[in-house]
C-alpha cells in the first residue's frame, strides 16, 4: 500500500490527474488498435475484441521501478547535494563527469525524465552555454537545445561566427545544463533541484575551462549568482566566474532563445549581447 501510495503521488506531481486506460501505456510507442478511437460526431468506440480462439491476455506488468517513486521517500536535499559535490569532485575528465551524472540517483527529477541531458557541442570550446532544463524535445533526444529554441541559438550563434558542431569553420561552443532532467510539464526547477545539481555544473565549468560563459535564462543565472535580479535585469552585464587556475572567467546572462520566440521584439538586446559576447572573446 505505501509503494501504491508513493506512485500515486508521483504521477499527481507529474500532472497525471485522470486513469484513461486499466494499465499505464508509452504515449510515444502506442500499440495498433490498442486505443479507443474517435467516431464521426465525437463519440469513442473501443476496439474490436480480439478473436474468440486469441490466448487470454496476460495480466498488466506492474509499473517499471525506473519510473516509481522512491518507497522511503526522495533523497533529503543536503544528503543529495553532498553526494553531488563527492562524486563531482572525483571526475577528473568530462566525459567520466558525464558518467558519473548518469549514474546519479540523488535528484527527484530523474525517475520522471526519459534521458539524462547533459551536454552537446565541442568539449573544452572557447565558449561554454549554460541552459536552463530540458524540454520535451530535449527530453526525447537527449540533447541540450533542440527544436525551435535549438535551431534559433544556432542562428544566434552563427551570426558572430560560432558553432557548436566541430570543424564547420566556425569557432567552437559546448552547450550543458543547470539541470539534467525534465521537470514534469516543463515546471520551473525548484531551489532544491537546482542545489543538487549545481555542484556537478560548477565541475562541468572547471574541467572544460572555456574562455567564457553565457547564462541563457534564470535558472543558471540564479543558480550560480544567488540572489541576482531577473534575466531582464541581469541580460547584458558582465560578471565573473573563478577559474580553475584561479583566473576569473566572464560570464554574461542572456535571454533564453525560447524566451525570443515568445518575444520578438526583445532581439534587439540579444543582438546586442552576442556583439558582446564576439568582442570579448577577441580580448581573451
Amino acid at each position: 500500500m505505501t509503494n501504491m501510495r508513493a506512485l500515486l503521488d508521483w504521477y499527481a506531481a507529474s500532472g497525471i490527474t485522470t486513469a484513461e486506460e486499466a494499465a499505464p501505456t508509452d504515449l510515444y510507442d502506442w500499440p495498433e488498435g490498442g486505443h479507443r478511437m474517435p467516431k464521426p460526431g465525437g463519440k469513442y468506440r473501443s476496439p474490436p475484441p480480439p478473436p474468440s480462439s486469441a490466448a487470454p491476455s496476460p495480466a498488466a506488468a506492474p509499473p517499471s521501478s525506473a519510473v516509481m517513486a522512491d518507497p522511503d521517500g526522495p533523497m533529503p536535499t543536503d544528503e543529495a547535494v553532498a553526494l553531488a559535490k563527492q562524486i563531482a569532485a572525483n571526475a577528473t575528465t568530462i566525459e567520466a563527469l558525464d558518467d558519473a551524472i548518469r549514474g546519479f540517483d540523488g535528484c527527484p527529477l530523474k525517475p520522471g525524465a526519459r534521458n539524462t541531458v547533459i551536454y552537446d557541442g565541442v568539449p573544452r570550446a572557447p565558449i561554454l552555454i549554460i541552459g536552463e532544463a530540458p524540454g520535451r524535445d530535449e527530453d526525447r533526444l537527449g540533447k541540450p537545445f533542440v527544436g525551435r529554441a535549438g535551431i534559433l541559438l544556432d542562428k544566434m550563434l552563427a551570426a558572430i561566427g560560432q558553432s557548436r558542431v566541430a570543424g564547420d569553420d566556425f569557432g567552437d561552443v559546448c552547450i550543458t545544463n543547470a539541470i539534467y532532467w525534465r521537470p514534469p510539464g516543463n515546471r520551473t526547477p525548484t531551489k532544491a533541484e537546482i542545489a543538487i545539481c549545481l555542484p556537478f555544473v560548477e565541475r562541468f565549468i572547471a574541467l572544460s575551462a572555456p574562455k567564457l560563459i553565457m547564462l541563457t535564462g534564470n535558472v543558471p543565472t540564479h543558480a550560480l549568482y544567488n540572489g541576482a535580479p531577473g534575466i531582464t535585469r541581469s541580460r547584458g552585464a558582465w560578471r565573473d566566474w573563478p577559474g580553475p587556475d584561479g583566473t576569473p572567467l566572464p560570464v554574461l546572462p542572456v535571454f533564453h532563445p525560447a524566451f525570443l520566440l515568445r518575444q520578438p521584439a526583445q532581439k534587439r538586446l540579444a543582438w546586442a549581447d552576442l556583439r558582446s559576447v564576439a568582442s570579448r572573446l577577441q580580448a581573451v
